[in-house]
């Protein structure tokens, strides 16, 4: 091949990005999404509260996380649209004068950032402890698959009380917010690695005995070249899938940890935090203060979950 034809090659390997963007929607996984409308309600849904969470300081009447903006005068008032309502206080206030709808706002993006990182924890971990065990076998396989049985012989929920409450007794009451949120993530992560670990160590099981990979072996290419840029690629429709699935529990953990105080604090709550708050009120006839965080929560959780069982779906080949 001549050197003029060289330059031409390597344009023709570049697709452009108007070209994936075809690409993407001449897919069978874009053509299974147009087919379902309720996954296409799902999807906007989860956009919507990504969306609402990203512009809480532009949509919020005020920042329930500062004090100085709350007034005890303006606490337990009804939604809007009843008898007692006030504006400008959409959807009532709670015990200390905050707006609901600007705290579920900013409790949505504790939620989300809890159950986003909580899962990128979790898929490092399993994702890399699934590679090292598929790719390497023998005693180092057995130890890590051993550890995942007996994790699995626990809830994630046990898992993440424990991990909560080791830190908490190490650190007492030096956690501030932004600490507490970071003990989430951890406690989440190490209670949701064992699914990519399994899957992974699966997936590599199978890749590793192909071809490509006795043949980057035979060039000397190092073990953790191949198994993330060889090995590791073959394995991601599973992990997206998990993922997604993993999504909706880690958010619904930060939620449930939350609720039982285990979670993060008033200052700064999250949807379970205002759930338990609101839930003291609940007979006392405050019922919107538990009511609106609830529905938040739930319809987040659906769509999610709506949206990770379809992938599962449109992933599988033999559905297609």
């Amino acid at each position: 091949m001549s050197d003029a034809a060289l330059p031409h090659k390597a344009s023709a390997s570049r697709t452009p990005p108007a070209g994936l963007i075809r690409r993407a929607l001449d897919s069978d996984i874009f053509y299974s999404f147009r087919r379902s409308r309720l996954t296409m309600v799902a999807a906007i849904i989860t956009l919507l509260f990504f969306a609402v969470a990203i512009a809480a300081p532009l949509i919020a009447v005020q920042n329930p996380f500062d004090p100085s903006e709350l007034q005890l005068i303006n606490s337990r008032i009804a939604p809007l649209w009843t008898a007692d309502g006030q504006s400008p206080f959409l959807l009532g206030t709670d015990e200390q004068g905050r707006d609901v709808l600007s705290a579920i706002l900013y409790g949505l993006r504790i939620s989300l950032v809890v159950g986003i990182l909580g899962v990128i924890f979790s898929g490092v971990l399993g994702i890399g402890l699934g590679l090292i065990a598929g790719y390497f076998g023998g005693a180092l396989d057995a130890l890590i698959m051993r550890i995942a049985d007996v994790q699995l012989t626990f809830p994630a929920i046990l898992i993440a009380l424990l991990v909560n409450g080791i830190v908490k007794s190490l650190f007492g009451n030096r956690l501030d917010a932004m600490s507490m949120l970071a003990v989430l993530v951890l406690a989440i992560g190490l209670s949701f690695w064992v699914q990519y670990a399994r899957t992974v160590r699966g997936s590599v099981m199978v890749e590793k005995n192909k071809d490509y990979v006795a043949a980057a072996q035979l060039i000397g290419l190092p073990a953790p070249v191949i198994m993330l840029r060889h090995v590791l690629p073959n394995t991601m429709g599973p992990i997206l899938v998990i993922a997604t699935i993993n999504l909706a529990l880690a958010i619904i953990t930060e939620a449930t940890l939350s609720f039982l105080g285990a979670g993060m604090p008033e200052t700064m709550p999250s949807l379970g935090t205002l759930i338990r708050i609101g839930n003291n009120y609940l007979f006392a006839g405050e019922w919107w203060i538990v009511a609106f965080p609830g529905i938040a929560l739930a319809a987040l959780i659906l769509s999610i979950n709506l949206l990770g069982d379809w992938l599962r779906d449109a992933l599988n080949p033999k559905l297609r």
